[in-house]
């Protein structure tokens, strides 16, 4: 096995097609299904089963793109570093996002990396905490905002801020009203939240049996936005960051209240992989992505208590 095999054979992996991976390598796709067919001779074994579908992973591929994806994205780490010594930052940096904070800050990020990081590639991942952290373990993605504890996620870690959640109902559900709102009342409500898995039921169960109470969950939604369009139906109440829900609240399609004190806070943090040190792509991104919560906080677009 070489570099350049495992390199075609994770792109052709990632997309699940020959000619879309031969346009991102920008190499004829016939010298592309050479390569794959070589590593496959060379072990013995059938990594895609082609069909009409295109390129879909055998068991074996499975297990050869788990234990190789982080290794070549290393070695291409190191070749963007070189290329970036002396000059602007270069390379390609993958970075992940939990919806909610997707939703406020993806695209003014996004447009910050363009104008003034042209020669990074950015590749942005929405998905719930969980898959991410995974997927950081797995070497799949460089970066990742997620909810903590820290201390749980056994990554490298930097902690954003914290979080306060309030509770989220349908227009004239008479939230708006409310100066706050106490767990007894919360949990009285037919509930709208992601799957335990996610973190976010976990979190708000802890703060309810610490009051001997417990949930009444009546949809898990593992989408945002099924979420809070469930919510904007008047099926139920969900949880959540203020600034996820800015601009419904401000179109009047959903009320909010606080949670009565102690509260229900979540650690914010940013996350990359615990055993290789970042690119210089990766440390510009991290910096850029800090700068850009703060700028959201001093705008009062974004109610995280940041870490001082």
């Amino acid at each position: 096995m070489d570099f350049r095999q495992l390199r075609t054979f994770k792109v052709v992996a990632e997309l699940g097609s020959l000619s879309k991976a031969a346009d991102r390598l920008r190499i004829a796709q016939p010298a592309l299904s050479r390569q794959i067919k070589l590593l496959e001779h060379e072990l013995r074994a059938e990594l895609f089963v082609r069909n009409g579908r295109g390129m879909i992973l055998t068991d074996i591929g499975r297990m050869l793109l788990e234990r190789t994806a982080g290794l070549v994205r290393q070695m291409e780490q190191v070749r963007d570093d070189i290329q970036s010594v002396g000059g602007a930052p270069a390379g390609r940096v993958v970075m992940g996002l939990v919806p909610t904070v997707s939703t406020a800050i993806a695209a003014r990020f996004a447009r910050r990396v363009v104008t003034e990081l042209p020669d990074i590639s950015l590749r942005l991942v929405e998905s719930y905490g969980g898959h991410l952290v995974d997927w950081l373990h797995r070497g799949e993605i460089d970066l990742a905002v997620v909810y903590g504890p820290a201390v749980d996620l056994h990554l490298t870690v930097e902690t954003i801020g914290r979080d306060e959640m309030v509770v989220v109902g349908p227009r004239g559900s008479g939230l708006a009203a409310m100066k706050q709102v106490e767990l007894d009342w919360l949990v009285d409500q037919k509930l709208i939240l992601p799957s335990y898995t996610h973190g976010l039921w976990a979190l708000i169960e802890k703060a309810v049996a610490r009051k001997g109470l417990s949930l009444h969950v009546v949809i898990e939604a593992d989408s945002y936005r099924v979420q809070t369009s469930l919510v904007e139906e008047g099926l139920g109440y969900s949880v959540l960051p203020p600034s996820a829900i800015r601009d419904e609240v401000l179109a009047g399609r959903l009320e909010t209240a606080p949670i009565a004190k102690p509260g229900v806070t979540r650690e914010l943090v940013l996350a990359s992989p615990i055993d290789r040190p970042p690119s210089i792509a990766m440390a510009k991104m991290s910096s850029l992505i800090i700068e850009e919560f703060q700028s959201l906080v001093s705008e009062g677009l974004w109610s995280i208590q940041m870490k001082p």
